[in-house]
């Protein structure tokens, strides 16, 4: 056999056994990321869903708005809350106000962080 075919062969083997072997570390260091990737998924599924069925939440909504004013009133009052919170917390492309969430981020990314550290430190 040709000895550069044989030298190609092993050099092919080898690259996949280096695939192989760095598979297997990305899915141990994404076991942690997981959970939260299912999450994101859950959520996503769940506003396609809402999307599909737009009438019938819509119904839904005018029977409550109907049926007990306050309740929706009190839920409408805080939605909106929410919405302007979150819309300040994003700021706009100019302003500063997305700094008032720069602790809480410091904080999710240190026990993300803590985290990722305690498992390469059991290995």
């Amino acid at each position: 056999m040709n000895p550069r075919l044989i030298e190609f062969a092993l050099r092919k083997q080898r690259l996949q056994i280096n695939a192989e072997r760095q598979r297997d570390d990305m899915m141990y260091r994404l076991a942690g990321f997981e959970s939260a990737l299912d999450t994101v998924d859950r959520v996503r599924d769940g506003v396609d869903w809402a999307r599909e069925h737009a009438p019938l939440l819509s119904g839904a909504l005018i029977l409550l708005i109907v049926s007990k004013p306050r309740l929706a009133l009190r839920l409408a009052k805080r939605a909106w809350l929410g919405w302007m919170i979150f819309r300040r917390v994003q700021g706009s492309p100019g302003s500063k106000t997305g700094l008032l969430a720069l602790p809480l981020v410091r904080r999710v990314a240190g026990r993300i962080a803590s985290r990722v550290v305690g498992r390469f430190s059991n290995k």
